[in-house]
């Protein structure tokens, strides 16, 4: 009877074992940002912002927000123009490109309050990946059809950025103003998921980046672990430059319009 009884209560613990191992989540384990449970409105709020143009607004509509923007920065640029207030030369070698001005836009990034990952994760294209803080557009390694070259990244200011086409002002890449070897929150991309400088708020570099340059923890922001993606640390190519985005959304994107 005793050995019986030995066993019964063996088998009991291990089933509560098991329950109890089953139900555990690791605080690690990127469970609401893959339930889409942390709202990231407040931080949108509180951070975009863009004090010289005064061109930036927040609204929220249920379960999306609405950033406007005019998409001109609030700093220093050889592309306001000799004689603007904000005339400021380029860097070295660096060169105006054919667009050697920027104008205002309409621009409305619209993302999800409660952002969660993709079941299927969809390449980034050309355009507007993301909005910085200051309502510019965010953009990734590809210009004009192809990678970033020589023929594109001597045409960036110190900020990382250039006019397209449209003589419209966005950043590729790292630079003064925006973030340099920091964990600045920069912006959000289309997925409503944020963008922070290359480093981590502990002041490491993060080794646990995925593909597509992100990975789930804290941040300054959030007190609850999210996905979020950071600046490149690798030197791109030959241009000495560190790229903001490359490769795919984690999330569904939102619209961008203009």
């Amino acid at each position: 009877m005793l050995i019986n009884l030995y066993l019964v209560c063996g088998v009991a613990l291990v089933m509560l074992l098991s329950c109890n191992s089953s139900n555990n989540t690791d605080s690690s384990t990127p469970t609401d940002i893959l339930q889409g449970t942390v709202d990231v409105t407040s931080v949108v709020q509180a951070n975009f912002i863009n004090e010289y143009t005064e061109g930036v607004n927040v609204a929220v509509n249920g379960d999306y927000i609405s950033i406007s923007s005019s998409g001109l920065p609030d700093h220093k640029t050889p592309y306001w123009g000799e004689g603007h207030e904000m005339f400021e030369d380029f860097l070295g070698v660096n060169h105006a490109n054919m667009n050697t001005t920027m104008i205002a836009f309409n621009y409305v990034m619209t993302i999800p309050t409660y952002p969660k990952e993709a079941s299927v994760k969809e390449q980034t294209d050309l355009g507007a990946v993301g909005m910085a803080l200051n309502g510019v557009p965010l953009y990734n390694d590809y210009e004009g059809g192809g990678v970033l070259e020589e023929n594109a990244w001597s045409t960036f200011d110190a900020s990382g950025a250039h006019p397209g086409p449209n003589e419209d002002y966005h950043y590729h890449c790292e630079g003064t103003y925006l973030t340099v070897d920091d964990s600045n929150l920069i912006g959000f991309l289309r997925d409503g998921f944020p963008v922070y400088g290359r480093k981590d708020m502990d002041g490491s570099y993060p080794e646990n980046l995925d593909e597509n340059g992100g990975h789930v923890g804290v941040t300054s922001h959030f007190s609850d672990v999210i996905y979020h993606y950071h600046v490149s640390n690798d030197v791109y190519s030959t241009s000495g430059l560190y790229v903001i985005k490359s490769g795919a959304f984690h999330g569904t994107k939102g619209t961008f319009t203009q």
